[in-house]
């Protein structure tokens, strides 16, 4: 049977981390805790379930981080699967994963899966948020993170197998936590935007012909459509798109906030911060990298 590590990576996650870990464990033991100085009892719980702890400063994306923690690894690391702390395996999956790993054919390269997403105690089910194929187990040195501040994915140089079990991403933190991670992760996305624009920094693409095609033709979307629409207007559109056409109107109330705080309150303040750093670029004669550290707070 092929081995599998799992790569988890931690920020004061005391309240999601054994569960996580507990899902974990009927695919594999060898677990590795990539943890960025937790001041809660994150380590502690590593340490009880007899993980590999590895520590590393963030510098505020996943991408950096993970591509990190997959450098640290030996050589005889045969398969990786990430997973966040706040996510878990269905039994389901961690049963299709371990038939999979005795059968699979040498020339995959990886492995995709559900993800499906509980809101604020809420299985969300429609608005495009139902169940999407995301690739998170791969062959160790065929695959790593896009380097990319936000939206990243794990991209691998050869086919893919996907099954149909899911993991399920379900953070039991409150709305007001859930807002201001999404107030750190517009002013990531809005880096990636202006990066499209101004070519500040390398662009990591996955192309509409990878092995991770759907992926690869939304973001085409993303970059070639989305990207070039007015600011502000474009979140209105998605809105429209994921709340009425994907039939996020469909969930229950909850789920209908959502889909707004989402598709809409967060695209707009992903814009409004994208408009910021450009009156700023324009009004003090700045370049891209100058007036995203100085509105965002962020040096690249």
């Amino acid at each position: 049977m092929n081995k599998v590590t799992a790569i988890i990576l931690t920020f004061n996650e005391q309240q999601h981390l054994q569960r996580c870990i507990d899902s974990v464990l009927p695919v594999t033991r060898d677990i590795v805790v990539v943890d960025s100085y937790s001041t809660d009892q994150t380590l502690d719980i590593a340490k009880k379930n007899q993980v590999r702890i590895l520590q590393n400063t963030w510098i505020n994306n996943h991408a950096t981080q993970f591509n990190w923690a997959l450098d640290q690894l030996s050589a005889d690391t045969e398969w990786i699967l990430r997973i966040d702390a706040d996510e878990t395996i269905t039994p389901q999956l961690a049963a299709e994963i371990n038939h999979t790993m005795l059968t699979i054919d040498e020339g995959v390269m990886g492995v995709g899966f559900y993800r499906q997403m509980i809101f604020q105690g809420y299985l969300l089910r429609h608005g495009g948020m139902g169940a999407n194929q995301t690739l998170r187990l791969f062959r160790y040195g065929h695959g790593q993170s896009e380097s990319r501040w936000m939206d990243e994915h794990i991209k691998v140089d050869g086919p893919i197998k996907n099954l149909q079990g899911s993991i399920i991403d379900n953070n039991l933190n409150n709305l007001q936590w859930w807002l201001d991670k999404h107030e750190n992760y517009a002013r990531r996305e809005a880096i990636d935007l202006l990066n499209l624009k101004y070519q500040f920094m390398p662009i990591d693409k996955l192309g509409i012909n990878s092995p991770q095609s759907s992926v690869g033709i939304k973001r085409k979307i993303k970059e070639k459509i989305y990207a070039k629409l007015p600011g502000g207007i474009r979140a209105g559109l998605y809105y429209f798109y994921r709340f009425i056409l994907l039939g996020g109107f469909l969930d229950q109330p909850i789920g209908r906030k959502f889909h707004y705080l989402h598709a809409f309150w967060y695209r707009n303040l992903v814009d409004i911060k994208v408009a910021k750093v450009q009156h700023c670029m324009r009004s003090q004669h700045l370049d891209p990298k100058k007036a995203i550290e100085l509105i965002l707070g962020i040096r690249l």
